[in-house]
C-alpha cells in the first residue's frame, strides 16, 4: 500500500480547493462572461473520510469529495449525501448528465425508471440521463450514500448554449 506523503496531501487539497472554490469566489455572471481560463486536468487522488468537510443542511448532511475536469470527462463530481429518517434531498427532477449512487449505510427507496424501489446498504443505482429520478430516506435511522456524476465531452458546452438560447428567446 503507497502511503501519500505530507506533500501529496497538501497538493491534492489545494487542488480539490481551487477546483471547489471558484464557483463560490466568482458569480456565475460573470464567469459567463469572461473568457474561459484552462482548467486544470484532476489527475489520481485519494480522499479521506476524515477530511471531509461536512455540511449541514435542513434534511441531513453532505461532503464533497470533488467537481473537476479529468483526462477524458468535461466535469466528474462526486460527493456523499446524509439523509435524516424520512427525508429526502430534492423532489424528482432529470437532467443530462448520467450517475451512479452507491448505499454506504441505512435504507433508501430510489426512483428508478418510474418505480420506487426499495435498497439497503452497498446497493447501486444508475441514473440515466433525461430520466425522472430521486431518492429518500426510507429506514429508521439515517441514510448515507455516495454520488458519482459525470459529463462527458461536449456536454457542459452544449447545456450552457442551450441556456443562453433560451435566455436570448424569453428577451
Amino acid at each position: 500500500m503507497i502511503t501519500p506523503t505530507r506533500r501529496d496531501l497538501t497538493v491534492a487539497a489545494l487542488t480539490a480547493s481551487v477546483c471547489l472554490g471558484l464557483l463560490g469566489f466568482i458569480g456565475q455572471d460573470r464567469l459567463a462572461a469572461a473568457v474561459p481560463a484552462p482548467k486544470s486536468i484532476m489527475g489520481s487522488m485519494a480522499f479521506d473520510w476524515e477530511k471531509l468537510v461536512v455540511k449541514k443542511s435542513k434534511v441531513g448532511e453532505s461532503r464533497t469529495i470533488c467537481r473537476a475536469q479529468t483526462a477524458t470527462l468535461d466535469e466528474l463530481e462526486m460527493h456523499v449525501t446524509t439523509l435524516d429518517k424520512g427525508q429526502a434531498p430534492h423532489p424528482p427532477h432529470q437532467h443530462a448528465d448520467e450517475e451512479l449512487l452507491i448505499v454506504k449505510e441505512g435504507t433508501v427507496e430510489a426512483l428508478v425508471a418510474g418505480d420506487w424501489v426499495k435498497l439497503g446498504p452497498g446497493s447501486v443505482i444508475f441514473q440515466a440521463a433525461n430520466i425522472d429520478h430521486a431518492i429518500r430516506n426510507a429506514g429508521e435511522g439515517r441514510a448515507t450514500y455516495h454520488v458519482i456524476k459525470w459529463n462527458s465531452p461536449g456536454m457542459l458546452a452544449k447545456r450552457e448554449a442551450a441556456k443562453a438560447a433560451a435566455k436570448a428567446a424569453a428577451k
